[in-house]
C-alpha cells in the first residue's frame, strides 16, 4: 500500500464540492497493515521521514482519516491502512467572530477546516490540561498557544461548581478554558 494508490483509489470518490467530506465511516474495508506516515504534534505530515510539501495532498488525505479506538487510519472503498499520530490530526490555528454581534466564534484548523465553536463542536480540557476542539467525526485539533492566550483575553470570570472558572461563549454555550480558584 501506497500514498499513490491510496490517491488513485480516492479520485473517484472526492466531490467536487469543497465541504463534502468522502463518506469514510460507511466503508469497511480489510486492514492493509500500517504505513510510515507521521502526523507530528505541531500538525505537519510526513511519509517515510520526509514532510509533506503539498497542502492539497494533506487536505485529500486528512478527508479520508477516521480513527478508531485509539488508532487512526487512512481509510478508502477497498483498504484501510494505520499511520501513526502523535497527539491529534489538527491544530486549530485561527479564529474570528462570525459578525459584529460577537455570539459565534468561527475557529479554523491547520488545514482550513472552519466551523463554529458549538455543542457539535465543543471545546474541551484533556487530563494534562491542553484544550481541544472536536473538528468532525471523533477527530480533534490542539488550540494552538496564540489561539488560547487570544481566548483567555476576551473570556470572563464565572463562578461554577467546579470554582472560579474562565468562560468563552459561543452560539449559546459556555466553554471552560480552565479553573482559575478550584471550590473549596
Amino acid at each position: 500500500m501506497s500514498l499513490e494508490n491510496i490517491s488513485s483509489q480516492l479520485s473517484g470518490h472526492i466531490s467536487a464540492s469543497k465541504n463534502t467530506l468522502p463518506p469514510v465511516e460507511e466503508w469497511h474495508p480489510d486492514f492493509c497493515g500500517d504505513i510510515d506516515l507521521q502526523i507530528k504534534k505541531d500538525g505537519s505530515w510526513f511519509y517515510n521521514g520526509t514532510i509533506f510539501k503539498r497542502l492539497s495532498l494533506v487536505k485529500l488525505f486528512a478527508s479520508v482519516l477516521k480513527k478508531e479506538d485509539d488508532k487512526y487510519y487512512l481509510v478508502t472503498p477497498v483498504e484501510k491502512v494505520g499511520i501513526e499520530v502523535e497527539d491529534v490530526p489538527f491544530v486549530l490555528t485561527n479564529w474570528h467572530w462570525q459578525d459584529e454581534t460577537q455570539t459565534n466564534l468561527v475557529v479554523s484548523t491547520n488545514l482550513d477546516d472552519e466551523f463554529i465553536l458549538t455543542k457539535e463542536h465543543p471545546l474541551t480540557i484533556a487530563e494534562n490540561g491542553g484544550l481541544y476542539v472536536s473538528v468532525r467525526r471523533n477527530l480533534l485539533a490542539k488550540v494552538h498557544r496564540n489561539v488560547y492566550y487570544q481566548w483567555v483575553d476576551i473570556a470572563r470570570e464565572v463562578k461554577t461548581d467546579k470554582g472560579t472558572e474562565l468562560m468563552l461563549c459561543s452560539a449559546g454555550e459556555q466553554f471552560s478554558l480552565g479553573i482559575l480558584e478550584p471550590r473549596v
